[in-house]
């Protein structure tokens, strides 16, 4: 039993603190999603530690211009386009007004550095990489300008200061970019994880929670859903979720003869959608890309496991063979969704994933997110008042360490602030951040320990932290 873990006491390290949010809206704008979700939870979780939080943010329609939502300011101005120019307005209004800036970036930077002094520290909070996006939505033109803002022009403009990334994924493709500072990953935060979860249906159910725009892939999904439903008696599929894809859908499941075994629900309340992932057996995803599987992680919660395309953000969110199972190719999805369904037939199979979808769900809390991203702003501050190069380049790989405390031992001497640490009865678990095994290994004998387990940390070690009970199952044969 985990007795302590840091960085759970980092928030606190904010107390006093003037932060200032950009973000393109805000969690009561009508168009509101995970993303304003994500900084709205760990905003309100560093007011309740005493730091006074502040957002720039775009004004949707009757919203007033100021508002406060669980103790956090909210400043609006100007539509999906404008509110840029009118943060740009603000930030030189009140250069002096805030210790430390989180600029959220939704494809578009806010450039946040050309308008505030250099002695700020200013942590980017990048959710998913945009540039194929820019492709598929915008024309031609605008979508190179928007393709040389979030690329060209933000390293231009950010240089090296530290980035926050929700997954691996994120990084690898900020990466991919040319993005040479430090790149720190903060995952999305969930639901709470209920104790007791089911019974669920007695016949093979899906339930999809999901925006109904194109790039989700809802079609090739129902494709796949039909090649299943023709090996799997009685099999349902529950769509929870709207959006502007949905009548097209709709008409692709009639087409396909679904539609008496394909329920589209439409946005539903919370307490809906649970109720029909209590009753699941699977969700999937079939979706292009993602920052991060916020509902899949969702579903885990529910005990509910999740067949996916391998595609960024959701291979983070989808411990393969553990909590679901990922496919490489639209072509092999219907195949591995019978294999899925028939695993799961078998009552001890469906029990063990279900126990390990719980346990990684509970891996990921918003008290968590909000102290890693507070470690994040915290590091980025002390490099700038010591002098050192803001996001000095460092490694991406991380060690996970255990070993006995010493007596007497301060770890915050030895750690940064993007550390984390878990004890339990004495011995401790480090997950050293940016750091190899042969790093880890000088930092713990300047520490004063001769004896300690290091081991490369993988990606599902670095999302779900040094004090996780997680551990990935065997594979099931055949998925």
């Amino acid at each position: 039993m985990t007795e302590f873990a840091v960085p759970a006491n980092l928030s606190y390290q904010l107390t006093g603190k003037r932060i200032l949010v950009l973000n393109w809206r805000d969690i009561k704008h009508p168009q509101a999603g995970g993303a304003e979700q994500y900084m709205h939870e760990i905003s309100r979780r560093w007011v309740e530690n005493g730091a006074e939080v502040t957002w720039f943010t775009g004004r949707g329609e009757h919203q007033a211009a100021e508002d406060v939502i669980d103790g956090i300011r909210i400043m609006r101005s100007g539509g999906p386009l404008a509110l840029y120019g009118q943060a740009a307005l603000r930030l030189l209004r009140t250069r002096s007004w805030f210790d430390g800036v989180i600029d959220c970036q939704n494809g578009i930077p806010f450039f946040a550095p050309l308008f505030l002094p250099r002695e700020i520290p200013i942590v980017q909070l990048i959710h998913h990489v945009h540039q194929e996006q820019f492709r598929t939505r915008f024309s031609a033109p605008m979508a190179a300008v928007g393709r040389f803002l979030e690329n060209a022009g933000a390293k231009a403009v950010y240089g090296r200061r530290a980035i926050a990334a929700v997954s691996p994924s994120t990084r690898f493709e900020l990466r991919k970019l040319g993005f040479a500072g430090a790149i720190h990953v903060v995952p999305n935060g969930t639901i709470e994880v209920p104790q007791t979860v089911g019974p669920r249906d007695p016949d093979p159910t899906i339930a999809v929670v999901s925006r109904l725009v194109p790039h989700k892939r809802l079609d090739l999904l129902l494709g796949q859903f039909a090649v299943a439903a023709r090996s799997i008696p009685k099999l349902r599929l529950e769509i929870v979720g709207d959006g502007p894809d949905r009548a097209r859908l709709q008409q692709i499941a009639m087409d396909l003869g679904l539609d008496d075994i394909v329920t589209f629900h439409g946005y539903q309340p919370n307490e809906v959608r649970d109720s029909l992932l209590n009753r699941a057996w699977l969700t999937a995803s079939t979706s292009a890309s993602e920052g991060w599987g916020c509902s899949v992680i969702e579903a885990a919660a529910w005990g509910v496991p999740c067949l996916a395309m391998r595609v960024p953000g959701i291979r983070d969110s989808v411990v393969d063979g553990s909590t679901g199972w990922l496919v490489d190719t639209p072509k092999e999805f219907g195949t591995a969704l019978v294999a899925a369904i028939k695993a799961l037939a078998e009552h001890d199979v469906a029990r063990s994933i279900s126990a390990q979808c719980q346990e990684w769900a509970r891996c990921f809390t918003w008290d968590r997110s909000s102290a890693l991203l507070a470690g994040v702003l915290l590091e980025e501050e002390a490099l700038l008042r010591d002098g050192a190069q803001s996001g000095t380049s460092r490694s991406d790989l991380s060690t996970l360490v255990h070993f006995d405390l010493p007596d007497g031992a301060d770890l915050a001497a030895i750690l940064r602030p993007t550390d984390e640490i878990a004890e339990s009865q004495g011995r401790v678990s480090v997950l050293m951040k940016g750091r190899d095994e042969f790093e880890a290994f000088a930092v713990m004998r300047r520490f004063g320990v001769v004896t300690a387990e290091l081991r490369a940390a993988g990606r599902s070690t670095l999302l779900a932290g040094p004090g996780s009970a997680f551990t990935p199952a065997e594979a099931v044969d055949g998925l």
